[in-house]
């Protein structure tokens, strides 16, 4: 058996035709522990003369990708209340009894306002400072 860290694959010679250059021998012992971390999540290296398990290093998103995540997010989540804005319209325009009291749906109002707002709040895209959705939103349904 042999691992190759430019493709992160193990290959076995009596299966696999082209094996990569850089392939390093690994014994059967080897292949299972390699293949336990890795399934662990662990990730295999190449340190000191041998294959090792390391804790992979940290994702980290630029700043710019932070802020695209962050406007797909708002993106969404006005998508994801505008019908209620919708609803509570179309029942005011047909003089029905409204779902929504004022009370909530200036609260609905504002959420969506703050959402419009986040790209350029000055904790922009910082997670925690998220607009947060009024409780009951979540109670409502299509």
């Amino acid at each position: 058996m042999q691992f190759s860290l430019s493709t992160g694959l193990f290959y076995d010679g009596r299966i696999h035709k082209d094996i990569p250059g850089d392939a390093v021998d690994v014994s059967g012992e080897q292949f299972q522990e390699l293949s336990t971390g890795r399934n662990a999540g662990k990730q295999i290296v190449f340190q000191a003369g041998q294959l090792i398990l390391v804790d992979p290093a940290p994702f980290v998103l630029t700043r710019e990708e932070e802020a695209a995540r962050e406007r797909v997010w708002r993106d969404q989540e006005v998508s994801r209340t505008a019908w209620l804005r919708e609803r509570h319209r179309d029942e005011q325009d047909l003089q029905r009894e409204t779902t929504l009291d004022g009370e909530q749906f200036g609260e609905l109002l504002s959420y969506l306002q703050e959402l419009r707002d986040w790209p350029q709040s000055d904790q922009f895209p910082v997670l925690e400072h998220r607009p947060v959705a009024p409780l009951w939103i979540a109670d409502q349904s299509q």
